[in-house]
């Protein structure tokens, strides 16, 4: 199987990482989860890490056809919009946004979110397939964190979003509205059983105590071996209590309310208001 090339992008204030996967044959290209800079305490954003994306872009003569979500994040704000229209790339995402937009449309009081998936140019179904130049991607609906997750497999390599963390720090938290222990479990098996070489990249790192640097990029291998929460065989009703009891002592992400408003529009911000400018939602509740 051919392989993409890869360049990663660590984003130090939401420890997210962000993708360019592309064909070296026709430098066709994906850009996978990218960020917006957004500071919350002062409402400022900007582009500066997608333009750095987008740097990167001309400096390798690739050509962006896709702008991949694994998820609707709930840590940062996507900057799949900018990207777009700097490329005219479609963006994409699972197909099961829709019971995403549909929970947490009402929690912001949103009247202009579809419910049904139109402001992404794709929704990707389990199986479903589609060229990177050269390459053929394979979406891997892999639910548990968000009914939504899905990866992303290229060859030997797999985008798995949230769903798995290195193998010292463990597995994604399932205590958001739709997420659910036993189906991320699941949903690991499903890429657990791929070949063992297969690479994996993954969205999130925060550094396993031990560990005094950043990594994201793991195989199967390791993973079914040394995976803190899975790996050795875990079986199913023991992971389950452990991601219950310990998604029980966490604390909600810090971008938790002003991401998902926006990344369930695709990573649109609100409209301008009369006074030009623009306004997230924070619901309060007494």
């Amino acid at each position: 199987m051919t392989t993409p090339a890869v360049h990663a992008w660590f984003d130090d204030a939401t420890n997210t990482i962000t993708y360019v996967a592309w064909d070296p044959a026709t430098r066709q290209a994906a850009i996978i989860d990218p960020v917006l800079d957004y500071d919350h305490r002062s409402g400022r954003a900007s582009h500066h890490s997608a333009d750095t994306l987008l740097g990167f872009v001309a400096d390798h003569g690739l050509t962006v056809d896709w702008i991949l979500e694994t998820h609707a994040h709930a840590d940062h704000l996507s900057a799949a919009p900018y990207l777009k229209d700097k490329t005219g790339a479609a963006i994409g995402i699972g197909s099961r946004i829709t019971e995403v937009q549909r929970t947490f449309a009402p929690v912001f009081g949103l009247d202009d979110v579809s419910g049904e998936g139109r402001e992404f140019d794709r929704l990707f179904r389990d199986g479903d397939t589609f060229a990177l130049g050269g390459l053929q991607v394979e979406v891997i609906h892999t639910p548990g964190h968000t009914p939504a997750c899905v990866s992303y497999r290229i060859g030997e390599a797999v985008f798995v979003g949230d769903t798995l963390f290195m193998p010292d720090y463990g597995t994604a938290r399932t205590d958001f509205p739709g997420g659910d222990a036993r189906t991320l479990y699941r949903s690991i098996q499903k890429l657990l059983a791929l070949p063992p070489s297969t690479v994996l990249y993954l969205c999130h790192d925060y550094k396993a105590p031990g560990r005094d640097h950043y990594a994201w990029q793991t195989t199967v291998a390791d993973e079914k071996a040394r995976n803190v929460h899975v790996g050795g065989g875990v079986d199913e009703d023991s992971f389950v209590a452990m991601r219950e009891a310990r998604d029980a002592t966490l604390a909600a992400p810090t971008l938790l309310l002003p991401s998902l408003q926006v990344n369930i529009r695709a990573g649109r911000l609100p409209a301008p208001e009369d006074n030009g400018r623009r306004y997230l939602k924070i619901p309060i509740r007494i």
